[in-house]
């Protein structure tokens, strides 16, 4: 979890957490290609994105009750038991089946650390009076999987002067398994870096895994992992470590799900994919205040920040958006609107689907946002993850292709106050007439021509099934690098092996210009233009017809400078030759593949 201010570093030292996946092309709903992720360890390995509980949202609260004994100290023994008894009787019938003990399991109240002999963490026996083991064979009575939590790298209060033996390796102790200058990693530092070049490292991760696989744990969650955690740099990059607990679970002979976290670096996600079973793409959920989140601290944050992950998710491992708090009204601190919204983003985007709510006490509304088979059906169905089909504006729609020939179709309003937003049925590439079904409500809708457009409350939101009965559009493209285009101030040609003729039109910036001429239509309307584009980070750009006024779009990160994505503008065009123009204002622009326009009936 990122600093926020609100904890010493001690206690920083422990926080967030998830991770992994490969891939294979899949159909888009803007007719590119998205990838989905091979296993990383077995053919079942996270197939679907798990579900469960975590405790992590409830320690971090300052909710009033929540944490009698000091910050942190909601994690104990009575607590997680009550949380899976709760979960077996409510959600277990759903798919939830994980309960995840999160940081401090082995540190006391105070936050001082206990371990074993041979530096492995060790349960602290206030928090766990019965043991870990205990507590996981109680997990696996009621039918459910065991989850627990590390931070990578060897505790600075493991090292024990580099003294400390380690388990099972004769010879070896924990100054083998560190660099001589003890430089210290993840996201807090508050551990020193594991050298693997030295076999005694691999052997201390042995002896974790071991310990936990000898539990009886189904899960780990491993924190603070970099790149990412805000870190950077070779102190930071812990890619050898995933890699040497994905070697060690393996040699358990026991399948635990291995889950990174937090805000990965999305330019490995190749390695988190290889060694991992999921990954954090965002800083944490919970807000550290008097509820268990709030909108602006970070749920929002998610709808930016997905697009660039979506490609790299799929059965194996899964981009995970932290703990879903819809469950419990006052305490998660949102409206209704946006607790609906929270679930539908994490459906949609098949996220891991685990609560950190106090599951005794789900209110009514939360549990049937929690428990809606025909949502969770979406999370948990072989579609690939939705994607936006339109720019990262106020009013947004998301969309998946089914493999029934069916669209998954999201609608979100994110300004602060009511708006109307559409669904156009060109932007899911298809024209005519479609059945629609509102899964919240289990309604079905009827018959829309072209669209449907919803009055949503502010930070609201609409899902949807969609099954076209019209006819598949047809389009016509136009390079951005053509040269019967206009370019204009610093606005230039650039190679682009990704890009649909080898060519992009870059360095849109300051007042920078591309002006696609000749864009032929049959009869004036407003036309939803499919831009293909390129963009390491979310960036805007004005679009204008024919010199007229321009809207600003912000075009959500492509996740690199190597891959193209598409999002649908809507243009109103005149019958005959138009021009349509992508101007950067007074800031920096995406890079511009290619339009295409629906042809007009």
């Amino acid at each position: 979890m990122p600093v926020r201010g609100l904890r010493s570093l001690v206690v920083l030292a422990l926080a967030a957490g998830l991770a992994t996946a490969a891939p294979a092309a899949q159909a888009r709903p803007d007719g590119g290609n998205a990838t989905t992720a091979a296993p990383a360890s077995s053919a079942t390995a996270a197939a679907k994105p798990y579900m469960g509980w975590s405790s992590w949202s409830m320690q971090s609260s300052k909710y009033p009750g929540l944490n009698p004994n000091g910050d942190y100290s909601y994690l104990t023994e009575a607590n997680v038991l009550k949380q899976t008894d709760a979960l077996a009787t409510k959600l277990k019938k759903y798919g939830y089946e994980y309960i995840n003990i999160d940081a401090g399991w082995w540190r006391d109240y105070a936050w001082t650390p206990e371990f074993d002999e041979y530096g492995r963490q060790k349960a602290d026996p206030v928090r766990f009076p019965s043991g870990m083991k205990s507590v996981a064979d109680h997990i696996h009575s009621k039918g459910l999987k065991a989850g627990i939590y590390l931070p990578v790298g060897l505790e600075k209060e493991a090292y024990g002067g580099g003294k400390v033996p380690i388990w099972n390796a004769e010879g070896c102790t924990t100054a083998d398994i560190v660099y001589d200058d003890l430089r210290t990693t993840n996201g807090w530092d508050s551990a020193y870096k594991i050298d693997f070049s030295d076999p005694c490292a691999q052997k201390y991760i042995d002896s974790q895994a071991r310990m936990f696989a000898d539990w009886g744990y189904d899960f780990l969650k491993l924190d603070g992992v970099g790149p990412g955690s805000f870190k950077s740099g070779d102190n930071y990059n812990n890619v050898a470590d995933v890699a040497a607990w994905q070697k060690a679970i393996s040699a358990t002979g026991r399948p635990i799900h291995l889950e990174l976290s937090w805000s990965l670096d999305i330019g490995h996600a190749d390695d988190w994919k290889k060694h991992s079973n999921g990954w954090r793409v965002d800083t944490d959920v919970e807000c550290y205040c008097n509820t268990l989140v709030s909108w602006e601290n970070s749920v929002d944050d998610r709808w930016d920040d997905t697009p660039a992950w979506t490609r790299h998710a799929g059965p194996g491992g899964w981009n995970d958006l932290d703990s879903l708090d819809v469950g419990n009204g006052e305490m998660d601190g949102l409206t209704k609107a946006e607790r609906q919204s929270y679930a539908t983003l994490w459906a949609i985007a098949k996220s891991p689907l685990y609560t950190g709510d106090d599951v005794t006490k789900l209110d009514s509304y939360g549990l049937s946002l929690l428990t809606n088979r025909e949502v969770i059906a979406v999370n948990q169905g072989d579609a690939p993850p939705a994607r936006p089909v339109t720019p990262s504006d106020p009013q947004q729609v998301w969309a998946a292709e089914n493999h029934d020939g069916s669209y998954t179709v999201a609608l979100f309003n994110l300004a602060d106050r009511p708006a109307s937003v559409t669904a156009d049925w060109s932007t899911l590439g298809f024209t005519g007439k479609a059945a629609v079904r509102d899964l919240w409500n289990h309604e079905n809708l009827g018959t829309h021509k072209s669209g449907i457009t919803q009055a949503l409350p502010a930070h609201g939101s609409r899902l949807f099934t969609v099954t076209p009965r019209g006819d598949a559009l047809t389009w016509t493209g136009i390079e951005a690098e053509s040269s019967a285009n206009t370019l204009g101030g610093n606005a230039s040609v650039a190679d682009c092996p990704a890009c649909s003729d080898g060519h992009k039109v870059g360095n849109l910036y300051t007042g920078s210009k591309l002006t696609i001429n000749n864009v032929v239509v049959g009869k004036a309307g407003t036309y939803q233009i499919k831009v293909a584009y390129v963009s390491g980070d979310a960036r805007s750009a004005d679009v204008s017809a024919n010199g007229g006024g321009a809207t600003r779009h912000k075009f959500p990160s492509t996740g690199d400078w190597s891959t193209v994505n598409s999002v649908y503008v809507p243009v109103t065009l005149k019958a005959g030759s138009n021009t349509i123009t992508f101007d950067s204002g007074s800031g920096y622009a995406p890079d511009i593949d290619r339009i295409d326009v629906p042809k007009s009936s």
